[in-house]
């Protein structure tokens, strides 16, 4: 095997990020680091969950989003086009028509999205200083700052929040490091230090969280299968669910079936949250979804999301799709509701 091919093939399995988001594909020039952020259509799909074919169409019936050609001629979209698509997925989501929003300026979006957690006042600021911050934190990780790329990541949260520094810079760096590694700009103990910094600093940020009472909160039980590895997803995810004011139990990555059963009545859960990279086989991700839920009580809610394509390509019943790290909030409010 080539070693390009054998990257390409270890990629897969490191440091893409599942989301709320995706895994999508950054890139940035070799030669001009400072230059915009592309990303590639393959990785807008994945992220967006909006087809490359409705993007083609968008593109000429809408005359958005306006892709640039990468250097194998492909189609690659700028960073904040792909924050208005993710705007305009949400707002999708809500029962909004295409042909009435993909047109409109990303203020108007983001005050239209406003129950999705995102303020209007913000995200303009968010969506011009989210390349500058990027940039920054891979110049840090390539002089091996660790200590400068956690004072950034905390001036980060204490700035826009905690969930918008996942969603909005943890996510995409996830990528823009695992692109980076793929393409040989990045070693793999720096690779190793990037997730290490993240992990401490999402953290130490769970600690910060108030809890108010008087809310009816789910027990929240975080795992992965024994062939899901990856572990950073997971924390991502567990941190918007803390955001949520869930009492969350995380075990970690890899948990056989049976040990998640026993733990989950243990706990006396209300909901199992399991996260799926991109490089996990997809017949383990239904095959096993589909054994939990048959051992699984029925009044224990399953919960899945992640970079895996699996899960927007096929409805697994009894299970609960996040299409990405914002459905949480909108799920854990319906939840509420049921309960009340």
């Amino acid at each position: 095997m080539h070693n390009d091919e054998a990257r390409q093939k270890i990629c897969l399995g490191r440091i893409i990020y599942p989301h709320t988001s995706t895994d999508n594909q950054i890139y940035m020039s070799r030669l001009f680091p400072t230059e915009s952020i592309l990303i590639s259509i393959a990785a807008v799909e994945r992220d967006t969950g909006i087809g490359k074919d409705t993007l083609r169409v968008w593109e000429r019936r809408y005359n958005f989003p306006q892709p640039t050609r990468d250097a194998y001629g492909e189609r690659a979209y700028p960073i904040e086009q792909v924050e208005k698509l993710r705007v305009i997925k949400r707002l999708m989501d809500q029962k909004f028509r295409p042909g009435k929003i993909v047109s409109l300026p990303i203020d108007v979006l983001n005050r239209m999205s406003l129950d999705q957690g995102q303020n209007p006042e913000d995200a303009g600021n968010q969506s011009q200083n989210i390349k500058a911050h990027l940039i920054s934190c891979l110049q840090l990780i390539k002089v091996h700052d660790i200590v400068g790329l956690q004072k950034l990541f905390s001036e980060y949260i204490s700035k826009i929040g905690l969930s918008s520094f996942i969603n909005n810079c943890v996510a995409p760096l996830n990528a823009l490091v695992g692109e980076e590694w793929m393409r040989g700009n990045l070693q793999v103990f720096e690779e190793h230090m990037y997730s290490q910094c993240v992990t401490q600093t999402l953290h130490q940020a769970v600690l910060q969280i108030d809890r108010p009472t008087g809310l009816v909160n789910p027990k929240v039980l975080l795992t992965t299968f024994p062939e899901e590895r990856h572990g950073l997803g997971l924390l991502m995810a567990q941190c918007m669910f803390e955001l949520c004011h869930c009492k969350c139990v995380s075990l970690g990555v890899q948990t056989p079936i049976r040990d998640v059963v026993l733990a989950s009545k243990a706990h006396e859960s209300d909901v199992v949250a399991l996260s799926f990279s991109a490089s996990l086989n997809p017949n383990h991700v239904v095959d096993g979804l589909n054994e939990l839920r048959q051992q699984l009580p029925l009044h224990i809610e399953i919960w899945a999301g992640g970079g895996n394509p699996i899960l927007s390509r096929r409805e697994i019943k009894g299970v609960r799709v996040m299409k990405d790290l914002y459905s949480i909030q909108h799920e854990i409010q319906k939840w509420r509701e049921s309960q009340a």
